[in-house]
Protein backbone atom coordinates (compact mmCIF):
# COMPACT_ATOMS: atom_id res chain seq x y z
CA UNK A 1 0.00 0.00 0.00
CA UNK A 2 1.65 3.51 -0.57
CA UNK A 3 0.53 6.93 0.75
CA UNK A 4 -1.30 9.37 -1.39
CA UNK A 5 0.64 12.39 -1.99
CA UNK A 6 -1.13 15.89 -1.45
CA UNK A 7 -1.69 17.31 -4.98
CA UNK A 8 -1.44 20.53 -3.70
CA UNK A 9 2.08 20.17 -2.00
CA UNK A 10 4.04 21.44 -1.08
CA UNK A 11 1.36 22.69 1.06
CA UNK A 12 3.78 25.09 3.08
CA UNK A 13 7.29 26.63 1.30
CA UNK A 14 9.46 29.26 2.59
CA UNK A 15 8.77 32.36 3.30
CA UNK A 16 10.67 35.42 1.98
CA UNK A 17 9.04 38.37 4.18
CA UNK A 18 10.72 36.91 7.04
CA UNK A 19 14.06 36.41 7.33
CA UNK A 20 14.41 33.04 9.69
CA UNK A 21 12.27 31.34 7.44
CA UNK A 22 13.50 32.21 4.19
CA UNK A 23 15.61 29.43 3.04
CA UNK A 24 13.50 26.15 4.04
CA UNK A 25 10.74 24.86 5.69
CA UNK A 26 10.48 20.74 7.04
CA UNK A 27 9.85 18.74 9.25
CA UNK A 28 6.50 19.78 10.99
CA UNK A 29 4.66 18.44 14.50
CA UNK A 30 1.02 18.39 13.64
CA UNK A 31 -2.12 18.11 16.00
CA UNK A 32 -5.33 18.73 15.89
CA UNK A 33 -6.65 20.38 18.59
CA UNK A 34 -10.33 19.23 18.57
CA UNK A 35 -11.63 21.63 20.72
CA UNK A 36 -10.87 24.79 18.33
CA UNK A 37 -11.32 22.57 15.18
CA UNK A 38 -8.12 23.42 14.12
CA UNK A 39 -4.55 21.46 13.30
CA UNK A 40 -1.72 22.97 14.51
CA UNK A 41 1.95 22.40 12.75
CA UNK A 42 4.93 23.49 14.58
CA UNK A 43 7.77 23.63 11.68
CA UNK A 44 11.45 23.61 11.31
CA UNK A 45 12.33 26.22 9.39
CA UNK A 46 15.62 28.23 8.60
CA UNK A 47 17.12 31.76 6.93
CA UNK A 48 19.43 32.19 4.51
CA UNK A 49 21.89 32.76 6.90
CA UNK A 50 25.93 30.36 6.57
CA UNK A 51 25.33 29.81 9.90
CA UNK A 52 22.18 28.19 9.73
CA UNK A 53 20.53 28.94 12.85
CA UNK A 54 17.27 27.03 13.07
CA UNK A 55 13.95 27.77 14.37
CA UNK A 56 10.18 26.66 15.22
CA UNK A 57 7.43 27.93 13.46
CA UNK A 58 4.13 27.87 13.71
CA UNK A 59 0.63 27.71 11.22
CA UNK A 60 -2.88 26.51 11.64
CA UNK A 61 -5.31 24.81 9.51
CA UNK A 62 -8.67 24.27 9.13
CA UNK A 63 -8.79 21.12 7.27
CA UNK A 64 -5.46 20.00 7.14
CA UNK A 65 -4.56 21.78 3.92
CA UNK A 66 -4.31 25.14 3.89
CA UNK A 67 -2.00 26.05 6.50
CA UNK A 68 -1.87 30.14 7.51
CA UNK A 69 0.98 31.08 9.32
CA UNK A 70 0.29 33.08 12.55
CA UNK A 71 2.95 35.75 13.53
CA UNK A 72 5.94 36.84 12.14
CA UNK A 73 8.26 35.75 14.66
CA UNK A 74 9.45 31.87 15.24
CA UNK A 75 7.29 30.06 17.87
CA UNK A 76 10.00 28.64 19.62
CA UNK A 77 13.93 29.51 18.88
CA UNK A 78 17.68 28.58 20.15
CA UNK A 79 19.03 30.91 22.98
CA UNK A 80 21.81 31.00 21.54
CA UNK A 81 23.92 31.53 24.52
CA UNK A 82 22.43 28.09 26.03
CA UNK A 83 22.60 24.11 25.14
CA UNK A 84 20.02 24.60 22.46
CA UNK A 85 22.03 27.36 20.75
CA UNK A 86 22.40 25.83 17.39
CA UNK A 87 19.07 25.47 16.42
CA UNK A 88 15.48 23.77 17.57
CA UNK A 89 14.89 21.08 14.95
CA UNK A 90 12.42 18.51 13.65
CA UNK A 91 9.42 18.93 16.70
CA UNK A 92 7.36 15.92 17.46
CA UNK A 93 4.37 16.55 19.37
CA UNK A 94 2.22 14.78 21.59
CA UNK A 95 -0.40 15.91 24.02
CA UNK A 96 -0.98 13.76 27.48
CA UNK A 97 -4.04 15.23 29.92
CA UNK A 98 -4.23 18.84 29.37
CA UNK A 99 -0.78 19.23 28.08
CA UNK A 100 1.40 19.33 24.93
CA UNK A 101 4.72 17.85 25.09
CA UNK A 102 7.41 18.61 22.37
CA UNK A 103 10.38 16.97 21.74
CA UNK A 104 13.17 18.86 18.96
CA UNK A 105 16.63 17.93 18.25
CA UNK A 106 19.57 20.76 19.00
CA UNK A 107 23.02 21.77 18.80
CA UNK A 108 25.22 23.75 21.04
CA UNK A 109 26.56 25.65 18.12
CA UNK A 110 24.70 26.40 14.58
CA UNK A 111 25.69 23.47 12.05
CA UNK A 112 26.12 26.12 9.20
CA UNK A 113 24.40 24.96 5.58
CA UNK A 114 25.71 21.41 5.65
CA UNK A 115 24.59 20.36 2.23
CA UNK A 116 27.31 22.72 0.56
CA UNK A 117 30.97 20.99 0.18
CA UNK A 118 32.63 24.29 1.47
CA UNK A 119 30.35 23.73 4.79
CA UNK A 120 31.99 26.11 7.69
CA UNK A 121 31.91 24.86 11.40
CA UNK A 122 30.92 27.36 13.94
CA UNK A 123 31.42 27.86 17.53
CA UNK A 124 34.48 26.86 19.65
CA UNK A 125 36.47 23.64 20.81
CA UNK A 126 38.31 23.67 23.91
CA UNK A 127 40.72 21.03 24.94
CA UNK A 128 38.52 19.73 27.63
CA UNK A 129 34.39 19.28 27.60
CA UNK A 130 31.65 17.35 26.99
CA UNK A 131 31.34 15.82 23.82
CA UNK A 132 28.54 17.87 22.72
CA UNK A 133 30.47 21.25 22.90
CA UNK A 134 33.27 19.25 21.26
CA UNK A 135 31.74 17.38 18.15
CA UNK A 136 28.79 19.66 17.97
CA UNK A 137 26.67 16.24 18.95
CA UNK A 138 23.25 16.20 18.72
CA UNK A 139 20.67 16.10 22.10
CA UNK A 140 17.24 15.98 22.01
CA UNK A 141 15.10 18.38 24.13
CA UNK A 142 11.94 18.47 25.89
CA UNK A 143 8.98 21.76 25.85
CA UNK A 144 5.51 21.76 27.68
CA UNK A 145 2.91 23.22 26.83
CA UNK A 146 -1.15 24.24 27.62
CA UNK A 147 -2.20 25.77 24.35
CA UNK A 148 0.57 25.06 22.00
CA UNK A 149 1.65 29.00 21.38
CA UNK A 150 3.79 29.59 25.11
CA UNK A 151 6.26 26.80 25.61
CA UNK A 152 8.19 26.12 28.40
CA UNK A 153 11.93 24.29 27.89
CA UNK A 154 12.73 21.14 29.91
CA UNK A 155 15.83 20.99 28.63
CA UNK A 156 17.47 17.85 27.12
CA UNK A 157 16.11 14.04 27.65
CA UNK A 158 18.63 12.09 25.93
CA UNK A 159 22.55 11.20 27.16
CA UNK A 160 25.09 14.10 25.93
CA UNK A 161 27.32 11.35 24.83
CA UNK A 162 25.01 9.24 22.41
CA UNK A 163 24.32 11.84 19.61
CA UNK A 164 20.77 11.08 19.57
CA UNK A 165 18.13 12.51 17.83
CA UNK A 166 14.24 11.00 16.37
CA UNK A 167 12.57 10.89 19.46
CA UNK A 168 9.31 10.36 19.66
CA UNK A 169 6.82 9.64 23.07
CA UNK A 170 4.02 7.48 23.08
CA UNK A 171 1.11 9.64 24.02
CA UNK A 172 -0.17 7.54 27.14
CA UNK A 173 1.50 5.13 30.09
CA UNK A 174 2.07 1.69 29.30
CA UNK A 175 1.84 -0.73 32.58
CA UNK A 176 2.98 2.27 34.68
CA UNK A 177 5.86 4.14 32.34
CA UNK A 178 6.18 6.10 29.50
CA UNK A 179 7.77 5.19 26.17
CA UNK A 180 10.02 6.96 23.60
CA UNK A 181 12.44 5.55 20.45
CA UNK A 182 15.36 7.38 19.69
CA UNK A 183 18.19 6.44 17.19
CA UNK A 184 21.54 7.47 19.20
CA UNK A 185 24.32 7.32 16.48
CA UNK A 186 27.30 5.59 18.05
CA UNK A 187 25.30 3.09 20.05
CA UNK A 188 26.29 0.61 16.33
CA UNK A 189 29.19 -0.78 15.03
CA UNK A 190 31.49 -2.75 17.53
CA UNK A 191 29.87 -4.30 20.50
CA UNK A 192 26.49 -3.89 19.37
CA UNK A 193 24.51 -6.46 17.17
CA UNK A 194 23.80 -3.26 14.82
CA UNK A 195 26.25 -2.50 12.68
CA UNK A 196 24.07 0.60 11.76
CA UNK A 197 22.01 3.16 13.40
CA UNK A 198 18.98 1.70 14.56
CA UNK A 199 16.10 2.71 16.68
CA UNK A 200 16.16 2.02 20.65
CA UNK A 201 13.36 2.15 22.37
CA UNK A 202 13.99 3.58 26.44
CA UNK A 203 11.27 4.73 29.66
CA UNK A 204 10.53 7.27 31.92
CA UNK A 205 8.50 8.03 34.82
CA UNK A 206 8.60 11.66 34.95
CA UNK A 207 9.62 12.17 30.52
CA UNK A 208 12.56 14.09 31.76
CA UNK A 209 14.96 11.40 33.35
CA UNK A 210 15.02 7.92 31.11
CA UNK A 211 16.55 4.62 31.75
CA UNK A 212 19.64 3.55 29.75
CA UNK A 213 17.83 2.29 26.31
CA UNK A 214 16.50 -1.36 26.84
CA UNK A 215 17.08 -3.05 24.12
CA UNK A 216 17.62 -2.66 20.59
CA UNK A 217 13.79 -2.02 19.04
CA UNK A 218 14.81 -2.07 15.41
CA UNK A 219 17.74 -2.20 12.90
CA UNK A 220 17.08 -2.21 8.91
CA UNK A 221 16.29 -5.32 7.15
CA UNK A 222 15.07 -4.03 3.52
CA UNK A 223 17.34 -3.07 1.06
CA UNK A 224 15.77 0.60 1.22
CA UNK A 225 16.76 1.28 4.84
CA UNK A 226 20.21 -0.26 5.22
CA UNK A 227 22.29 2.86 5.98
CA UNK A 228 19.89 3.70 8.64
CA UNK A 229 16.58 3.57 10.21
CA UNK A 230 14.66 6.37 12.86
CA UNK A 231 11.45 6.93 13.97
CA UNK A 232 9.55 9.25 12.33
CA UNK A 233 6.32 10.43 14.13
CA UNK A 234 4.32 10.31 17.39
CA UNK A 235 2.47 6.72 17.64
CA UNK A 236 -0.99 6.23 16.77
CA UNK A 237 -3.45 4.40 18.57
CA UNK A 238 -6.10 2.13 16.22
CA UNK A 239 -7.60 -1.22 15.89
CA UNK A 240 -5.02 -3.40 15.62
CA UNK A 241 -2.26 -1.68 17.71
CA UNK A 242 0.26 1.36 18.05
CA UNK A 243 0.67 2.35 14.35
CA UNK A 244 4.32 4.04 14.37
CA UNK A 245 6.03 5.42 10.72
CA UNK A 246 9.58 5.26 10.46
CA UNK A 247 12.40 6.25 7.95
CA UNK A 248 14.89 4.38 6.22
CA UNK A 249 18.20 5.79 4.37
CA UNK A 250 19.11 3.15 1.84
CA UNK A 251 23.13 2.46 1.63
CA UNK A 252 22.61 2.45 -2.41
CA UNK A 253 21.33 5.55 -2.95
CA UNK A 254 20.91 7.60 0.79
CA UNK A 255 17.38 8.44 -0.29
CA UNK A 256 14.84 8.80 2.57
CA UNK A 257 11.78 6.30 2.29
CA UNK A 258 8.97 5.84 4.66
CA UNK A 259 8.12 2.54 6.44
CA UNK A 260 5.45 1.74 9.34
CA UNK A 261 5.13 -0.52 12.59
CA UNK A 262 2.45 -1.73 14.24
CA UNK A 263 2.97 -2.53 17.68
CA UNK A 264 1.67 -4.10 20.62
CA UNK A 265 -0.51 -2.30 23.00
CA UNK A 266 0.75 -3.74 25.84
CA UNK A 267 4.22 -4.11 25.18
CA UNK A 268 5.48 -1.21 22.86
CA UNK A 269 8.45 -3.57 21.97
CA UNK A 270 6.64 -5.76 20.36
CA UNK A 271 6.30 -5.33 16.93
CA UNK A 272 2.89 -7.01 15.87
CA UNK A 273 3.66 -6.28 11.61
CA UNK A 274 6.29 -4.61 9.86
CA UNK A 275 5.94 -3.00 6.08
CA UNK A 276 8.48 -4.40 3.75
CA UNK A 277 7.72 -1.92 0.97
CA UNK A 278 7.88 1.42 1.57
CA UNK A 279 4.69 3.33 1.83
CA UNK A 280 6.30 6.97 0.48
CA UNK A 281 9.30 7.38 -1.03
CA UNK A 282 11.02 10.67 -3.06
CA UNK A 283 9.66 10.54 -6.82
CA UNK A 284 8.39 14.32 -7.79
CA UNK A 285 10.75 17.25 -8.11
CA UNK A 286 10.28 19.07 -5.25
CA UNK A 287 11.04 15.75 -2.83
CA UNK A 288 14.57 14.88 -5.30
CA UNK A 289 15.99 18.63 -5.90
CA UNK A 290 16.62 20.48 -2.77
CA UNK A 291 19.42 21.07 0.23
CA UNK A 292 19.13 17.04 0.79
CA UNK A 293 18.67 15.51 -2.55
CA UNK A 294 15.70 12.68 -2.46
CA UNK A 295 14.02 12.83 0.63
CA UNK A 296 10.91 12.34 2.44
CA UNK A 297 10.76 12.68 6.53
CA UNK A 298 7.58 12.76 7.90
CA UNK A 299 7.60 14.08 11.96
CA UNK A 300 3.61 14.40 12.13
CA UNK A 301 0.59 12.83 11.85
CA UNK A 302 -3.13 12.97 12.16
CA UNK A 303 -5.97 10.63 12.38
CA UNK A 304 -9.39 12.43 11.36
CA UNK A 305 -12.66 11.36 10.74
CA UNK A 306 -11.32 7.77 9.40
CA UNK A 307 -8.61 9.57 7.18
CA UNK A 308 -4.22 9.45 7.88
CA UNK A 309 -2.37 12.45 7.54
CA UNK A 310 0.76 12.57 7.26
CA UNK A 311 3.03 15.44 7.07
CA UNK A 312 6.40 15.09 5.83
CA UNK A 313 9.74 17.26 5.32
CA UNK A 314 10.60 17.20 1.56
CA UNK A 315 14.24 17.30 0.13
CA UNK A 316 15.25 19.27 3.64
CA UNK A 317 13.17 22.40 1.90
CA UNK A 318 9.47 22.10 1.33
CA UNK A 319 6.56 20.35 3.17
CA UNK A 320 4.10 18.15 1.85
CA UNK A 321 1.43 15.90 2.60
CA UNK A 322 0.15 12.18 2.23
CA UNK A 323 -2.88 10.41 2.68
CA UNK A 324 -4.63 7.31 3.20
CA UNK A 325 -7.51 5.51 5.00
CA UNK A 326 -6.50 4.28 8.28
CA UNK A 327 -8.15 1.29 8.19
CA UNK A 328 -7.52 0.33 5.05
CA UNK A 329 -3.51 1.03 6.28
CA UNK A 330 -3.85 -0.78 9.80
CA UNK A 331 -5.51 -3.96 7.70
CA UNK A 332 -3.07 -3.58 5.07
CA UNK A 333 -0.10 -4.22 7.60
CA UNK A 334 -2.61 -6.77 9.68
CA UNK A 335 -2.83 -8.97 6.71
CA UNK A 336 0.12 -8.92 4.09
CA UNK A 337 2.98 -7.66 6.90
CA UNK A 338 2.67 -9.41 9.93
CA UNK A 339 5.40 -10.73 11.64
Amino acid sequence: MKLTKCELNPILKPNSANPWESLCVLNPAVIYKEDEKLFYMLYRAAGNDETHYIYIGLATSEDGVHFNREGQEPLIAPDKNGADGGGTEDPRVIKLGDYFYLTYASRVFAPGQYWKKEAKSYGFKPEYGPSVLLYNNTETHLAVSSDLRHWKKMGRITSAKDDDRDVVIFPEKINGYFYRTSRPTYRCGEGYSNKNPAIWMTRSTDLLEWDEPLELFYQGQEDWESFKVGASCPPLKTSRGWLMLYHGVSAKDRAYRVGAFLLDFKNPCKILAKSHRPLMEPTLPYETEGYYNGCVFPTGNVIKDGTLYVYYGAADHFIGLATCSIDELVESLWKEDRV
